[in-house]
């Protein structure tokens, strides 16, 4: 299945992005249980929820730290999927930061929108140096819009071409 395929009709029929959220559910096990949903994505865009749930939450019942950064990559990987081909690069987390500034307690979303000309000097630079890192950040807002997190990931984009890994 073409994800990219997918994903551009998810930003266009409330099907294709029911049928996005199951795929990725489905393909990436490891968020299965935060039961991430996909609220909007199209080219630079995404808005994934972050539900308030049991399996999201820590000892005191608030949102865990570690939900709301898992929903920040997540988010920011989709964002990265719209601009650029998971066949033809090798899209890496290589560090997250996170700062929290207030207790979640209740549903929250993230999101995080990538330009057209940022993309275009991630592709002069790796034009020059073989990859890009590239430095996002991702807020997490409650439903009331209390700004719970901002993260901070570091993205390395590079083309498959260029890697010692074979892509599958």
């Amino acid at each position: 299945m073409d994800i990219q395929a997918l994903i551009q009709k998810a930003g266009r029929s409330k099907f294709q992005l029911w049928k996005l959220n199951k795929v990725l559910a489905i393909g990436i096990p490891f968020n299965k249980p935060h039961r991430f949903d996909i609220l909007e994505v199209k080219k630079g865009f995404a808005k994934v929820s972050l539900p308030y749930r049991k399996s999201n939450l820590n000892h005191i019942k608030t949102i865990h730290a570690c939900a709301m950064a898992t929903c920040a990559e997540y988010t920011s990987g989709l964002v990265l999927g719209t601009q650029f081909s998971f066949k033809e690069y090798r899209l890496i987390m290589k560090e997250i930061h996170v700062a929290y500034f207030y207790q979640g307690k209740m549903n929250a979303s993230c999101s995080f929108t990538l330009s057209e000309e940022e993309c275009k000097e991630i592709r002069k630079k790796i034009e020059v140096d073989d990859h890009c890192d590239l430095e996002v950040q991702v807020q997490c807002l409650d439903q009331e819009n209390n700004h719970l997190s901002t993260a901070k990931i570091t993205w390395q984009i590079k083309p498959w071409s260029k890697t010692r890994s074979k892509n599958s």
